[in-house]
């Protein structure tokens, strides 16, 4: 029963360290996870069995890793998740040529200092110049670059 818990440990710990290598990049809680599961079932194989027995528990845990992590790799099992397409364009692109600096719209997001409005029913993304603006706020065009819409808020006085 304990070689079981031992290699079950083992097992899980190999797969959650193969999924964090290959699917989820970065150090996160699978990876720690996986770490941690491994090292539990070696502990355990060390202080049930001794240090030999511990020992060779290591090794074969290394190797298995290290065999699993080529073999997943090699396949290239990741490339059925992975995405295949690429954005060829930019957010405003299309609506650039329709809007002039001065022409007033309302939010339809807060600007923090990026979110949306609304233009001749046009939904195009804005950004204030540094400040924040509330939803439903009244703005207008200060400068057009590139694909980037700059707004300020409309004072009522």
């Amino acid at each position: 029963m304990e070689w079981l818990m031992i290699i079950g440990f083992i097992v899980l710990g190999i797969i959650l360290i193969i999924i964090e290598i290959v699917f989820v990049p970065g150090t996160t809680i699978v990876g720690i996870g996986g770490l941690a599961c491994m090292g539990y079932g070696i502990y355990v194989a060390f202080q049930d069995f001794g240090t030999s027995t511990g020992i060779i528990t290591l090794v074969i845990t290394g190797v298995f890793c290290l065999i699993a992590l080529v073999y997943s790799l090699k396949t290239k099992s990741w490339e059925k998740f992975s995405l295949k397409k690429t954005m060829d364009s930019k957010f405003n692109e299309e609506f650039k040529q329709d809007l002039q600096v001065g022409e007033e719209g309302e939010s339809i997001s807060s600007l923090k200092p990026i979110g949306k409005a609304l233009f001749n029913e046009q939904e195009v993304e804005v950004r204030s110049m540094g400040g924040y603006v509330r939803e439903k706020s009244k703005v207008r065009i200060i400068k057009i670059e590139q694909n980037k819409i700059f707004v300020e808020p409309i004072t009522e006085s």
